[in-house]
């Protein structure tokens, strides 16, 4: 792949890329840290930008005819990731359980139902035909809940619990009937069945066995990356078990993997977080969507945190939730979900993805639109080949603009959030009379809406909306003289 012109030099071997290098030497890994930017995911050997929405978050339960469509749309639009919850709950009628349900109607947890696996199959071949890259989530807290359910026996009738299988009893499993509570306050003792926890092996056993059969299924795939949970607030150890089985299973085939947490906590700084920051050696990404219960500067500034967190051994930071929607009961609009996406994007992250309708953009055609628009950016300028630099830029204020350039300045991409009335921006840049081609590309359609040269230094979008603005300097009539 051609880099535009500011290509930097490969990063200095830091431990976490002598890891990279070190353990590639015993297993194979399609999709991991790029060797030479370790912020970005590679596949082959080559960097690659994961960009994605979809409209659910388990779109493997869609039946064949849904989902195939799905995955299409996301590719026309230059998407080529989604992420995956392998959750069960029962929201929209075509959705089945793991487990195979006797005649009696409860389920026997020693055995598979053939439908759930067969539509995961199906899921990772048609994704990996595509191109696509899948963020699976292993357990989904909101599965074993009562709270926010459209069926509030939702519990009784999922086949953990006691009621609904042949395989233990209340008093045997430790589970009660109901759990109403919001799964954030972390009473369900589905989550703390592990040794380092209540080591409750009657429950953890069935557990086991779920992630072992999910694994015999990714790990014949090489576009699969691995989250443990959807936004938990639970124990570390409960997380960390399954992170060491995955790499335990992987390991067994010659494999790597990588793997992460996702942690419910909306500030970035919280201590919860650094569960994953500060282990490298078992989680090899890290994922930071609950940023984007943040808006505006706050948003830009708590990514950037995490990034000097991290910078001492980078890896990949996704954002698998990119959340607003006109219309969401959180109040986040569709203008919030395109600012955080084009504020990660230029922020440095390596996969980014609308969440679903109604708490996101899914694959709309505004999702679709900022997609193309991202992709054209992309094709003028790698994005790791820039690093935020807000620094170079006077007359700013609050979620004017933001920017990201590379090291010699030769490459420049400004991300215009659509406001009221048009904005500007100057640049305090080491050559500010350069001459300099300039794409204005319109967020809000895909399209380039202008291309031209400019010596400017102050820019301002062609018309109200948002704008991203890439701009790189032309090669001189001299150049061959130097």
């Amino acid at each position: 792949m051609k880099s535009a012109p500011g290509t930097r030099q490969p990063y200095q071997y830091t431990l976490a890329v002598m890891v990279l290098v070190l353990t590639h030497i015993h297993g194979v890994c399609a999709i991991e840290p790029w060797r030479q930017n370790p912020w970005y995911w590679s596949h082959d050997d080559k960097p690659v930008l994961l960009l994605g929405g979809s409209d659910d978050d388990n779109l493997f339960q869609w039946p064949r005819e849904k989902l195939i469509p799905q995955l299409d749309r996301i590719v026309a639009a230059g998407g080529n990731v989604i992420r995956n919850t392998m959750s069960d709950r029962q929201d929209s009628g075509f959705e089945v359980y793991p487990f195979l349900q006797l005649e009696n109607g409860k389920y026997d947890l020693s055995q598979w139902n053939p439908e759930y696996w067969q539509r995961f199959e199906t899921m990772l071949t048609e994704t990996a035909r595509r191109g696509i890259f899948v963020q699976i989530e292993i357990w989904d807290r909101f599965d074993y809940t009562d709270v926010r359910a459209h069926d509030p026996e939702r519990w009784a009738k999922h086949p953990y619990c006691p009621t609904s299988n042949i395989n233990y009893t209340f008093q045997e499993s430790g589970f009660a009937g109901r759990y109403p509570a919001h799964p954030g306050a972390n009473r369900q003792p589905f989550f703390f069945t592990t040794p380092r926890q209540r080591n409750n092996t009657v429950v953890l056993r069935y557990q086991e066995s779920f992630v072992n059969k999910l694994l015999d299924h990714s790990l014949k795939f090489d576009n699969v990356l691995y989250c443990m949970d959807n936004e938990t607030s639970g124990d570390a150890e409960w997380g960390e078990y399954w992170a060491h089985l995955v790499h335990r299973r992987s390991g067994q085939v010659s494999k790597r993997v990588m793997v992460t947490e996702m942690w419910d906590d909306w500030d970035l700084k919280s201590k919860r977080h650094r569960r994953t920051f500060d282990h490298p050696e078992l989680y090899g990404f890290v994922d930071v969507s609950q940023n984007n219960q943040n808006s505006g500067q706050k948003h830009w500034d708590n990514f950037l945190y995490v990034r000097r967190y991290l910078s001492h051994q980078p890896r990949p930071m996704n954002t698998t939730k990119t959340y607003g929607a006109d219309g969401n009961k959180f109040k986040h609009t569709d203008q919030d979900a395109i600012e955080r996406f084009w504020r990660h994007l230029l922020a440095g992250a390596a996969s980014i993805r609308f969440h679903r309708p109604d708490s996101g953009l899914g694959i709309n055609d505004r999702a679709v639109a900022c997609l193309r628009a991202a992709r054209r950016v992309e094709k003028l300028v790698p994005l790791w080949d820039v690093e935020p630099a807000n620094e170079l830029l006077k007359d700013r204020s609050g979620n004017e603009v933001f920017l990201a350039a590379t090291t010699r300045q030769d490459a420049l991409i400004l991300y215009f959030p659509a406001a009221k009335h048009k904005q500007s921006v100057t640049l305090n840049v080491d050559n500010p009379q350069a001459n300099r081609q300039i794409d204005w590309i319109n967020i809000d359609t895909g399209s380039v809406e202008h291309s031209g040269t400019t010596i400017a230094t102050t820019f301002a979008p062609p018309q109200v909306g948002n704008f991203a603005a890439v701009l790189c300097l032309e090669p001189r009539d001299d150049a061959d003289n130097e």
